[in-house]
């Protein structure tokens, strides 16, 4: 074998941590999540304690921050795959700064009302599903080599986990200290951090070819039928869209339950939420050694399990306010944990089952199903919670929450031994993509494994 061959896969076998433009990226990724915690307390406890906003208008809070994805999602994703994605996410940061730094300029000057964090939340959701179609997209463009895939995918997880450790915590010590809409002041400032990071990576990003002819109706019919077309893909959007209504219908609920049935207050729900982040932490942590040692399929099935009974945990907690509080908590870990794990074999394998220049619309895909799935999760917990009691709501969303493991024992996914191979970049002769079958992702034979 000549040296020129050996170079690339010298190169290849070499982590991250030497990949400069990677860590900057990770770097500003990192801290625009820690804010983006502050904001998931700051929102609704601005409409709670400032405007003592009922569980309907929470649940629509919640809703309008995430609706954009259902609308939005397959057509900037077909955006994304037609031009650079850097610009697009510095114009989303740059967006999202400003909109967040107008809740506490609003609130100095006595014109915020509850009109406005209405307004302003759906705004901030467009710019989030511009910069979420992209980034995930541009990653591939910056580690290059698909062996590094899961290591990308396990450095986002634990930061997405960090982020969940000490953002709820710092979100409830800045509320009590400054009050909620102050508190934004700090999400806006990480998102331009963010961007700061994102111009100085210096790796170019190639301008995708386009096709012969732009039709929007078939650019977003492709994406769809990559993903529908593919039995594993098609199957974690459905679960992911599943779990996702899980989650944020049980989290909507449980700030609803905490607040104002058994009135703790903001630090308290944050450190809950921080103590009990921890978990997902851990899961992004040993997620990679975790996938080398057993099956990916295994890894699966056993970290979504956690994810979906963890809520079960909140409805049986009783006792005294400190037992009580520690279920809280073990509910959490145990969703954390499972979302640690299983984040990083979701986003591993549509990376590896994906080419390139499909990305963007596959990406958008998945957000249209999972953040649709949030959205319509945080409108049904408000509007349940109005009707039968928070409790109630969290009884109703756990059994629910469990029902999903139906569906995850029918998967293909949990018969996968190991990541597929990437499947070659579409030809840029404009013709569609062939959808993937079972050859793009095939499900292995049980045997040794290799992976939020």
């Amino acid at each position: 074998m000549t040296a020129t061959q050996t170079r690339p896969t010298a190169a290849s076998e070499r982590s991250l941590w030497h990949n400069g433009d990677f860590l900057k990226f990770w770097f500003g990724e990192s801290v625009s999540l820690l804010g983006t915690q502050v904001t998931n307390l700051a929102l609704p406890l601005t409409a709670i304690l400032a405007f003592n906003a009922g569980d309907e208008q929470v649940g629509v809070l919640r809703f309008l921050q995430l609706v954009p994805y259902l609308g939005l999602a397959l057509v900037f994703g077909v955006w994304a795959d037609r031009v650079r994605r850097r610009p697009i996410m510095l114009g989303a940061n740059l967006a999202r700064a400003v909109l967040l730094a107008l809740v506490p300029l609003l609130y100095w000057t006595d014109a915020l009302s509850m009109a406005f964090l209405l307004v302003i939340a759906c705004a901030v959701g467009i710019a989030s599903v511009l910069f979420d179609v992209s980034w995930m997209a541009y990653v591939p463009a910056l580690v290059r080599d698909p062996k590094h895939y899961v290591e990308a995918g396990a450095k986002m997880g634990m930061s997405s986990s960090a982020a969940d450790v000490a953002g709820p915590g710092l979100a409830g010590l800045l509320i009590s200290a400054v009050s909620a809409p102050v508190a934004l002041i700090v999400d806006a400032c990480s998102y331009l951090l963010s961007l700061v990071s994102l111009l100085l990576i210096r790796a170019p990003e190639p301008r995708p070819a386009p096709p012969p002819r732009r039709h929007l109706p078939t650019e977003l019919r492709e994406g769809l039928r990559w993903v529908i077309g593919s039995p594993v893909l098609r199957s974690l959007a459905l679960i992911g869209c599943c779990c996702n209504f899980s989650m944020v219908t049980v989290w909507t609920m449980f700030l609803l339950y905490g607040t104002r049935d058994l009135h703790l207050d903001s630090a308290t729900l944050g450190g809950i939420l921080a103590t009990a982040s921890v978990g997902g932490l851990i899961g992004a942590a040993i997620s990679r050694s975790v996938i080398r040692r057993f099956r990916l399929g295994l890894v699966y099935l056993v970290a979504q399990s956690a994810l979906l009974v963890g809520p079960a945990l909140i409805v049986v907690a009783g006792g005294p306010r400190p037992v009580m509080v520690g279920m809280f908590i073990l509910s959490f870990f145990t969703t954390y944990l499972g979302l640690g794990v299983a984040g990083v074999v979701i986003v591993s394998l549509r990376q590896a089952s994906t080419p390139q220049s499909m990305m963007g619309r596959m990406t958008a895909v998945f957000r249209t199903l999972l953040f649709g799935g949030g959205a319509l999760g945080g409108l049904a917990a408000g509007l349940l919670a109005g009707r039968i009691g928070a409790h109630s709501a969290l009884t109703v969303a756990a059994i629910g929450s469990a029902a999903v493991l139906v569906a995850l024992v029918l998967s293909p996914v949990i018969r996968l031994r190991d990541l597929p191979a990437t499947p070659g970049a579409t030809e840029a002769d404009g013709t569609e993509p062939e959808a993937p079958g079972d050859g793009a992702t095939q499900v292995t034979p049980d045997g040794p494994a290799q992976d939020r």
